[in-house]
């Protein structure tokens, strides 16, 4: 896969998430760029690290604003963002364990998540806060 390269049809509309969403795109390019990182390496620690971050900083920004403005679907997207963290513990488990494929589920679920999760649903919530009058 190639590096993926931001552009403005990926922006939600409100500065703060797309900066956070940036995140996501520079973990999966750091993963991309070292394909024999492994299990033990630093590049997956440190990754394991950023979305440990990203998980605790960006839902909480995320699902503020949402909480805030007053989104429909908050309770549905704040579910997706608990599986998330599960998903990261779970990888911070399998990795103290040894287990070899981490990194090559860490790379697929972050695109996964980016695909699925950023482009589609909060995706959603773009026309809802634009209405709203928030960038």
């Amino acid at each position: 896969m190639k590096q993926i390269v931001w552009d403005d049809s990926f922006s939600v509309g409100v500065t703060v998430l797309d900066t956070q969403h940036h995140r996501i795109i520079d973990m999966i390019n750091l993963l991309l760029s070292e394909p024999d990182a492994d299990v033990t390496s630093e590049t997956l620690s440190d990754i394991l690290t950023l979305i440990t971050t990203y998980s605790r900083e960006h839902f909480e920004t995320e699902e503020g604003l949402l909480e805030q403005y007053g989104y429909p679907d908050l309770p549905a997207h704040r579910e997706q963002h608990v599986s998330f963290r599960e998903s990261a513990g779970a990888f911070c488990v399998a990795t103290m364990g040894g287990h070899a494929a981490v990194p090559e589920h860490v790379l697929r679920y972050l695109k996964e998540w980016w695909t699925h999760h950023i482009l589609t649903t909060d995706m959603q919530y773009r026309p809802f806060f634009r209405e709203k009058g928030i960038a």
